[in-house]
């Protein structure tokens, strides 16, 4: 079910820490207010004022761990902010013809201003596209085909995966996402891994592109998946 309106009661600011810690979910490891401002780019003092806002005002929960949940408000607020932003992406990449580091950027400062309607409309005029062109799933779209995705840095030296999403978590860094642009490491490519070297903290991968080095950490937040067909 498409995801409702945001809610005049929020703040862009409220709105931008709720898709923070809906993005930072994706990738399957807990979020604390450590990843929470790295992410963002700001300090921890203020993540954790942030937090004690957010948690007041209903919008998330404190768990095990100091570990972050979004409540069903805050839930509802994320996925809308996250509907918007992944499907200026998409439009600002397939129509605009931007890179995908200017479009995360763009998207980011559009994601605020567009109303129901014109959200209703660009997803029309995109052909209710299910991802965004990083491969993220666009809340309230029909589901993306179902695989067994995992993180690029658990890939096994001599295997072949295909590239199933960059993660936001990974969309936040500029450097690296500009990185797999040049290098043609996107959802649906597919790549060789030709060295593993924990050693050195690497993995080399070929594409058609050519070959590309990334950090095993920088690897952990790209999502890969073992092809079924033949190459």
């Amino acid at each position: 079910m498409k995801p409702r309106g945001a809610g005049k009661d929020t703040t862009a600011s409220v709105q931008d820490y709720l898709a923070a810690v809906y993005d930072l979910a994706g990738s399957g490891k807990p979020v604390i207010g450590a990843r929470l401002a790295k992410h963002m780019g700001i300090s921890a003092p203020a993540v954790t004022e942030a937090i004690q806002r957010l948690t007041r005002g209903g919008h998330v929960k404190v768990g095990p761990g100091k570990a972050l949940t979004l409540t069903a408000r805050g839930r509802q607020i994320a996925e809308v902010m996250a509907r918007r932003h992944r499907l200026l992406e998409r439009w600002l990449t397939d129509t605009l013809g931007l890179d995908w580091t200017d479009a995360h950027e763009e998207a980011h400062r559009l994601e605020h201003a567009i109303s129901p309607r014109v959200e209703d409309r660009l997803a029309e005029l995109l052909g209710m596209p299910s991802t965004c062109p990083h491969g993220n799933p666009i809340p309230g779209m029909a589901s993306p085909p179902r695989v067994a995705p995992f993180p690029l840095a658990q890939a096994k030296e001599g295997s072949t995966v295909v590239v199933e999403r960059i993660t936001e978590e990974a969309e936040a860094d500029k450097r690296l996402l500009e990185h797999l642009w040049r290098n043609d490491v996107r959802p649906g490519r597919r790549l060789k891994i030709v060295e593993v070297a924990p050693w050195a903290g690497t993995i080399t991968a070929q594409s058609d592109g050519g070959s590309v080095a990334l950090g095993l950490p920088a690897a952990a937040k790209i999502w890969v998946y073992l092809p079924s067909g033949p190459p």
